[in-house]
């Protein structure tokens, strides 16, 4: 049983590994994590990593000229 539990706990390593581009470390400043918050709040998200890779993933969606304008403010 542990053999095969270390061997799956290998695979999963191994797959993350591949599927991680980089890891992403940063300060977050008191308004923008009162945004996170109020935003998981509504969306009903528990987790900041689902938060940013689902906004990341529908902002990606505007076509440039959205997706300038919706980053153009701060």
């Amino acid at each position: 049983m542990r053999e095969m539990r270390a061997r799956q706990k290998m695979r999963d390593e191994e797959r993350e590994a591949r599927l991680t581009a980089f890891t992403l470390n940063m300060p977050v400043y008191h308004a923008t994590a009162d945004c996170m918050a109020h935003i998981k709040e509504v969306a009903g998200l528990d987790e900041n990593a689902d938060l940013l890779t689902r906004a990341i993933h529908n902002i990606s969606r505007l076509d440039d000229e959205a997706l300038r304008a919706f980053l153009a403010e701060p």
